[in-house]
């Protein structure tokens, strides 16, 4: 796809103008900033990519709120053309996942995140937000201690309603 827009003439300049376009709530951004005022560790989950992501980031000045970016590493190359790569390198060996498509398993990602949590302090929560069909796996990664907030409406909320068992958090 970004190929295609390079192709057709669009700069990186006019992909960081139409991402900076794209609205957020102003309560979205207030619980993100309170949220990382209060102590708690924010990390970005995306089957986005990077560009995308650190664009957006910037433009509402909540880049330093978030100790992590997990998402499909994107470039711009010597043609100054956006390139963007799978999450789980196509050199590695498949993540083996069957919920998840090739390039990414957010449930892998969620596994890793909590191994690196220190094991001699309090245990640590996690709280998980989404929405999509790509949310599901990590959803049913979450412990009784965590929490999972599906978007009302959306995919994640249909597939963990009806597989209720799945997910313990």
């Amino acid at each position: 796809m970004m190929a295609a827009l390079t192709a057709q003439g669009k700069t990186i300049q006019d992909i960081e103008e139409s991402l900076r376009s794209i609205p957020l709530q102003p309560e979205k951004i207030n619980a993100i900033k309170t949220a990382h005022a209060s102590g708690c560790e924010l990390r970005i989950v995306s089957d986005a990519n990077t560009f995308f992501i650190r664009t957006i980031l910037e433009k509402y000045g909540l880049t330093k709120c978030f100790k992590e970016i997990h998402s499909n590493p994107a470039y711009i190359d010597e043609q100054k053309a956006l390139r963007i790569l799978p999450f789980h390198p196509k050199s590695d060996p498949p993540h083996g996942c069957p919920l998840c498509p090739p390039n990414m398993c957010k449930g892998w990602i969620i596994d890793n995140i909590r191994a690196s949590f220190p094991t001699d302090a309090k245990p640590k929560r996690i709280i998980y937000l989404g929405d999509g069909c790509g949310d599901y796996c990590p959803s049913t990664r979450l412990g009784i201690r965590d929490y999972v907030l599906p978007r009302e409406g959306f995919p994640l909320m249909t597939l963990i309603s009806e597989n209720v068992k799945q997910v313990k958090a």
